[in-house]
């Protein structure tokens, strides 16, 4: 397939330049691109995600993709999507931050042996001389069109800095110095970068007279209309100090229904063939919450490698339940191999006389010896109050009395609350 047969395929695509001329030179053969994003923040986000998988795909297709970091611009401040001016940072903190962008950048793409670049814009943005840059680079701007630019447009309501006016002539300067020195041809980015992005193609026109092609992809929302990637402690970042693998997979693996087969498209690398398998209308809650455990398990493999993603899909499903504990749900994710047992092989472990369980165990006691419950009575009120589980079955018989046949291949799993779980075996 052309590469924007794929990104279209996964919904990546929302608008482009000509799109019959830009697929015609994908097709011709590999092509320079970028991508830029703004250190201003020393961590990327699942909301920068969506452009970071697409590049993914570009390079995987043959292309070559080259991740800008926006070390000079993030000194002016990108007014799109904003209400208010951002607050300005020192250099050190943006090349600080420029740095930590590299590093998990790099997590995704492959930079060796030239396959794809990284480059920082205040290599040629921080050394401008200003009188030179508007009769070189201003006078082929049009106040007139800069005042239509959507984003432009939205913060007038409000208040715009002259500062911030400055930030799309930046943005072509950097596609036209890329264009220039690295052969780029393509841009890509977020929708509400339109007018900065076909400002860069018109000025490596003008400048160049090459013909340059964009495409920009859209808002990451949630199917109520609401921002993506936030919870209600903020961003979920990249960063393990911010966000730890166990709540990055949290977060995919609780993600509605609705929005199941868009996330998979876009942050998985599984045949679209099987995610709309996976996510057909008419699926059983189970075999949803396995769609859902597959998205999480892919998206933490791809964020913190698959030791992180094994751990964390293990650690949920002792906490809360495996949806798919035989694995009975045909996926070419490689979560289909990590058994529900591998988690019950690795927690506290009981041991208990067979002869016990062949007449019947009373569950109070069982979780007294367990050491889930420190007297029966307390057993009994936690019963009562709803925290004591056999499995994934909620026990509310305190008189209840575990038989041999629950044993399955002579193991069963307790839980007291949320998170204090042992595994019983038969001696």
């Amino acid at each position: 397939m052309n590469a924007l047969d794929i990104l279209q395929e996964r919904g990546f695509i929302y608008q482009t330049t000509d799109i019959e001329r830009l697929k015609a030179r994908l097709a011709q053969g590999p092509v320079t691109f970028y991508v830029g994003f703004d250190p201003t923040g020393s961590s990327l986000h699942i909301g920068h995600l969506l452009p970071v998988m697409a590049m993914r795909w570009l390079q995987q297709a043959g292309h070559r993709p080259i991740a800008i970091v926006g070390g000079g611009t993030a000194m002016v401040g990108d007014p799109s999507g904003k209400t208010e001016a951002r607050q300005l940072l020192t250099t050190d903190e943006i090349d600080a931050n420029a740095r930590a962008l590299q590093e998990q950048l790099a997590r995704f793409l492959d930079f060796g042996g030239g396959k794809a670049r990284m480059v920082n814009n205040a290599d040629w943005l921080r050394n401008l001389k200003y009188l030179e840059f508007l009769r070189d680079i201003g006078r082929h701007f049009s106040v007139n069109q800069m005042l239509a630019a959507e984003s432009v447009k939205q913060r007038l309501e409000t208040s715009l800095s002259f500062l911030e006016f400055n930030y799309m002539l930046l943005q072509a300067y950097d596609f036209y110095v890329l264009y220039r020195d690295y052969d780029c041809e393509m841009q890509f980015g977020g929708q509400d970068q339109w007018g900065n992005i076909v400002a860069g193609t018109g000025l490596v026109r003008k400048m160049l007279g090459k013909e340059a092609h964009a495409a920009t992809f859209p808002l990451l929302l949630k199917s109520d209309g609401q921002k993506f990637g936030k919870t209600a402690s903020g961003a979920v970042w990249l960063d393990t100090a911010r966000t730890t693998p166990y709540h990055y997979y949290q977060f995919w693996r609780n993600v509605d229904d609705t929005d199941v087969a868009r996330l998979m498209g876009f942050f998985t690398t599984l045949p679209m063939e099987e995610v709309r398998r996976l996510t057909a209308p008419g699926q059983s809650a189970k075999a949803m919450n396995r769609a859902k455990e597959i998205l999480a398990y892919e998206a933490t493999c791809l964020a913190h490698g698959p030791d992180e993603a094994r751990n964390a899909f293990l650690a949920a499903g002792t906490e809360f339940g495996f949806a798919d504990p035989a694995a009975a749900v045909a996926t070419s994710s490689a979560v289909r191999d990590i058994k529900a047992a591998d988690a019950a092989a690795e927690l506290p472990t009981t041991t208990i006389p067979r002869t016990e369980a062949e007449a019947g165990i009373w569950i109070c006691k069982l979780f007294v010896d367990a050491g889930l419950c420190a007297s029966n009575g307390e057993a009994r009120r936690l019963i009562k109050g709803g925290g004591c589980y056999l499995g994934e079955e909620r026990i509310t018989d305190e008189k209840r009395n575990v038989a041999l046949a629950e044993f399955a291949d002579g193991q069963l799993l307790l839980r007291a609350g949320k998170k204090n779980i042992r595994r019983i075996v038969l001696g």
